[in-house]
């Protein structure tokens, strides 16, 4: 049996490609989903499919960026279920560039987004987990957190940030487990709001060995689903045909 039913898992940027995955197949193995994302049509959209199919979701809208907003978040999913075994920091953006490009407001978004986003997530959660004496804290990082290349220098710094919180709240924690999910490329909306032509192109030629969405979904099912005594630190899943 894995580790997985009726517990409590809140997952941000749940409205599309990998939190959207995470979310459906979290749910058809028995977990209560709470959603929570920008796009309330799409929030809407997924839990009812989810129910549809027999499982246990709820949605509210949240801005990452927004400490209060995210904590309201977390604490709608504890009064709803009266506690909080997992949350999955998945939000985030991608607007690569070159730095000479100085598209700086681009670079305040990805800051804002990749790393205020996860704080303010673990600053809502942390107090309810060691209340209840435990939990899991999973973080969205990236390959880029492992290696730099042009275009990202930005993206990188904020994904080894990531990494690099996960890693000493994990050393700080006795009872709660962390975890870092490192993709490589996947088929998502991230990307998305990239503004310069040239690495649009450069995204696009990688996409085309790129993963589903389902298969990060499965590394964040295998973390969660551990006996509680497993802390699954890191997860790097790139495509076998893949370079980066």
């Amino acid at each position: 049996m894995l580790n997985v039913e009726n517990k409590v898992i809140t997952i941000t940027g749940a409205s599309s490609g990998i939190g959207e995955a995470t979310a459906k197949l979290l749910a058809a193995n028995g977990a209560k989903v709470v959603l929570g994302a920008r796009r309330t049509d799409k929030l809407e959209q997924i839990v009812k499919e989810i129910r549809t199919s027999g499982g246990t979701a709820e949605f509210k809208v949240v801005d990452v960026t927004d400490r209060q907003d995210m904590k309201a978040f977390i604490h709608f999913a504890k009064d709803k279920f009266d506690r909080v075994d997992v949350i999955f920091n998945n939000a985030g953006v991608m607007p690569l560039s070159l730095l000479n490009a100085l598209k700086v407001d681009e670079w305040d978004k990805m800051i804002n987004v990749n790393i205020h986003g996860v704080l303010n997530g673990i600053a809502a959660v942390l107090p309810i987990m060691e209340a209840q004496g435990g939990g899991q804290i999973i973080n969205t990082a990236s390959i880029a957190a492992h290696q730099v290349g042009p275009t990202s220098a930005v993206y990188s710094a904020t994904k080894y940030a990531v990494w690099a919180i996960s890693d000493g709240l994990r050393q700080e924690s006795k009872n709660i487990r962390v975890t870092i999910i490192s993709p490589g490329v996947v088929e998502t909306e991230l990307g998305s709001d990239i503004t310069d032509e040239s690495t649009k192109g450069f995204l696009k030629e990688l996409r085309k060995t790129a993963l589903k969405p389902e298969a990060i979904a499965n590394a964040v099912l295998y973390a969660v689903s551990q006996p509680d005594d497993v802390d699954v630190n890191e997860i790097v899943v790139r495509p076998t045909a893949s370079a980066f």
